[in-house]
């Protein structure tokens, strides 16, 4: 089976697959912010609730969909001939890190949960440390892409 038919199509797909990886990025920057002012607030409070659906609205409307898109397109790219040599080390590693982000992604869906059901098990200094795990993550798949060591 040939997927020649992608070639042409390779910088519109990439362009599609870096806007989406924005929104994504962008999603799980502000997720863990909003859930460290979300334990600033009492379970229950009016403040707690709308939290509750600024979070859901983040999640549902732009970070899942985003990700999928992410997903999505950067498939399209990995099956466009000549765009990924198999053995490369970078693609591996760059690999590993969208799958440890996607990781993260399902965590802050469960801390949602948490906070959904006023059932948050962590303190604002937790949400802060994992506030960093997105931007770890992007410096290592920035330069595994870019740089390709």
């Amino acid at each position: 089976m040939t997927l020649a038919f992608l070639t042409p199509l390779y910088h519109w797909i990439k362009a599609f697959h870096v806007m989406a990886v924005i929104a994504w990025m962008a999603g799980l920057f502000y997720l863990p912010r909003l859930y460290v002012y979300h334990c600033a607030v009492a379970p229950g409070s009016s403040a707690s609730e709308q939290f509750k659906v600024m979070e859901r609205r983040l999640l549902k409307q732009i970070i899942n969909p985003a990700m999928i898109a992410t997903w999505s397109f950067g498939i399209l790219l990995v099956l466009t001939p000549g765009v990924i040599t198999w053995q490369a080390g970078w693609w591996h590693v760059k690999l590993l890190a969208v799958l440890l982000m996607s990781g993260f992604h399902g965590a802050l869906s469960r801390w949602r949960r948490e906070f959904l059901h006023d059932r948050n098990r962590h303190g604002a200094k937790f949400y802060r440390i994992a506030n960093e795990i997105p931007t770890v993550l992007m410096i290592v798949i920035v330069i595994m892409v870019i740089v390709r060591p």
